[in-house]
Parts: structure tokens; sequence; C-alpha cells
């Protein structure tokens, strides 16, 4: 009986195994036809060919076993070019360091006046604009505005020295900065006198450093904080090609030294803790980090081979530490007045808005053949989410 109903069972499930192969080949023979005549697809797929076909790693394998000899030696040669442009950035710090010198005298003359220690002459305060409407300004006018001018100054100005909240200012004006400043740290940054550049030595590694100089205050003891950026101007030996002139390698702050009850970069806050066995909650205080533009002077670690085990935040904070660090090198402080009157920054806008312009008209293009494709759909809360500018106060 277990024979004939296995021979039974056989002949019941055979025909069904012997259908059911032909019928699902048939139907991946079929979507595959199917997909094979969409366009879209095809055209994918020869893009995807053509981009495997044309690499330049691939084309550089077909060639004779002469030429790739030759490809070598030029790889040699771009190696010394590197070397040679790395002298060429090395030079260039050197002239830097050379011109700070003379620049220098001209920016502790703008520390003076705008501390108040000392008063420019009228000759020294004469600038002529090119603005048309104030050529154009009727006398009357003039006399007008020179009559209300003396008497604010005998009323209101008569004890205002220097140009106050200088830098505070600037801090307000550059939205990389705003972004920095919290509220706690505005009272503070009132004291800030200057802001300079040193350039290491020629004969030193090549270096810069930001010195913040404060007038005495109620909130730390330093009369000068300062944060120095390390820099690396050599080929690396297993990279050479990479090389693109001086790059950060390092950071090193400083110990800011708090008065009590001051530190801006730190909050206490309390937490209730409940015993386990007896039942009992306790509160205790804690510090933890806070907000604060003051925390410039405590840079993320960076290890002594010039590459910090981080993760994605702290990258991006490495990144934008040094392209504040070289907008103060190579705007701000040569610039100062320029950025606390608003004028570089309205230069630098035009030049953003031309850049842009031209980023939208190719955008427009890439949509319009986008449109022919495909149907995108609008999130818009996306859209709604736009990064919230700095408050110019």
């Amino acid at each position: 009986m277990a024979d004939k109903n296995s021979k039974g069972d056989d002949t019941s499930v055979e025909p069904l195994g012997i259908d059911k192969q032909p019928t699902e080949s048939k139907g991946k023979a079929k979507l595959t036809a199917q997909v094979m005549q969409n366009p879209q697809v095809l055209a994918a797929l020869q893009e995807r060919l053509d981009s495997v076909a044309h690499t330049p790693s691939s084309y550089i394998e077909t060639l004779p076993k002469a030429v790739k000899r030759r490809i070598n030696a030029l790889k040699h040669l771009q190696v010394k070019c590197a070397h040679i442009e790395a002298k060429f950035y090395e030079e260039v710090h050197e002239l830097e360091w050379k011109y700070a010198a003379l620049y220098q005298p001209y920016f502790e003359k703008r520390r003076d006046i705008t501390t108040g220690n000392v008063e420019p002459t009228d000759t020294e305060c004469e600038w002529h604009s090119d603005k048309e409407e104030e050529e154009e300004l009727a006398e009357e006018m003039k006399k007008k505005a020179a009559i209300d001018e003396k008497k604010e100054e005998s009323e209101q100005d008569a004890n205002l020295k220097g140009i106050p909240d200088f830098w505070g200012t600037i801090f307000r004006n550059v939205d990389m900065l705003c972004e920095l400043v919290e509220e706690h740290d505005e009272p503070i940054l009132k004291h800030l006198q200057d802001v300079r550049v040193k350039f290491s030595d020629p004969n030193e590694p090549m270096s810069f450093t930001l010195e913040f100089h404060f007038e005495p205050n109620d909130y730390f003891t330093n009369s000068v904080l300062t944060k120095t950026y390390k820099m690396k101007c050599e080929p690396d030996e297993t990279e050479p090609f990479s090389f693109e002139g001086p790059e950060i390698v390092d950071f090193v702050g400083c110990t800011i030294d708090w008065k009590k009850g001051k530190n801006v970069t730190v909050k206490t806050i309390k937490k209730k803790q409940k015993h386990k066995g007896r039942g009992t909650v306790r509160t205790i205080t804690k510090q933890v980090p806070n907000d604060s533009f003051f925390n410039f002077f405590n840079p993320v670690k960076v290890s002594g081979h010039g590459e910090a085990e981080m993760d994605e935040d702290s990258e991006f904070n490495l990144a934008t530490d040094f392209e504040i660090g070289h907008f103060f090198r190579e705007r701000i402080v040569p610039r100062a007045v320029l950025y606390f009157t608003g004028e570089a920054i309205d230069d630098d806008e035009d030049y953003e808005v031309e850049e842009g312009e031209e980023g939208e008209e190719e955008d427009d293009d890439e949509e319009e053949e986008g449109d022919e494709d495909d149907d995108a759909e609008i999130d818009p809360k996306k859209e709604s989410n736009q990064p919230a500018e700095c408050k110019q106060q």
C-alpha cells in the first residue's frame, strides 16, 4: 500500500513540477521583454555602459607597456612640481609675515581711535564720498545738519570717546560670527578692543595666531585670548598628488581664567536623584557645556599626525573652525572698518548673488529636463524649513 501511494503521489506531483518551470520562465521572459522595451531603462543602461567603458583607468589599462612606463615618468615630474608649489607657498607666507609688520602701525592707530585713546585730526576725518546724493545735498541742509550736529555733541556726546562697540558690531554684521555669539556673550564682547593676526617667523613651522585683546572686565583676568592655527605645507609622501597648498593640521587655543561665577561656556543644572533602597530624593547640581563664542578658544583636539578621530559633527565643527580663522585673517582684520559699516558685507553679497543667479539658471535647466521624465513630489515641510538669518542689532 505504501508503494502504491508513493507511486500515486509521484504521478500527481510530477506533472505540476513539469508545468511550473515553463510557466515561471515564460513570466520572467515576458517581464524582461517589457522592461527592455522601456526607452528610459535602455537609456540608463547605455549610460552605465558608456561610463564603464570610458573611465580613465580602463583606458590606461589598454595602453602598451612602453606608454605606461612614460606615464610613470610624468608622475615623477608631477611630484617634483608639487614640491616646487610647496616652496612657493612657503615664500608667500614669508611675504605675509614681512608685510604684516608694515600694516601693524596702521592697525595700532585704528585700535587707538576706536578705543578713544587718540582723537583723529580734522584732516584725518575728512572723507570725500562718491555718492551723488551727498554731492547734490543743498547748502542749507548742510548748515542745518551742522547746527544739529553741534547740539547733539554738546548735549549727548560730550563724554563719548572712540567708536563704541566697534568689534561687537562687526560680529553682529558678519553672519558667520553672528551664529557663534550668544546673548550672554555680547556684554563680554563690548570689552574687546582689538583683533590681530601674527604670522610665524620664516624659520619656524608655518602657522598663524589670532589675538583678541580685551580691556579689564568683570568676566576673566586674561588681557589677550589666542588661537593658533598650525599648518602643513608639503606634499604627503603617500598621496603627493592631493597637495593643494597649506592645510590646517592642528589648533591650539588658550585657557580662559574666568572669574568666579562668570564662565559662560558652562551652565549649572539641577537634577533630582532617588535612592533605590530608602526611596529618599536628593537634588544635585551639575555643570554641563553651554553654547558660547568663547568655546572658540577650546577647539576640537587633533591627533599628532594631523588626522582627527571624530564623528561627522566634529568634522563639520573642525572645518567651520578653520573657515572662521581664515576669514579673520584674510578679511576681517585687514578691512575691519568696512565690516563695521557694512560696505564689505555688501560687496560680498554682490558676488554671492551673481554666483547664485548662474546656479539658478542651471537648476532651471535641470528641472525642465526632469519634468519630461517624471513629476517630482513637493514636500511643503522641506520648503518651509529655511535657515534663520542672524538679526542685525
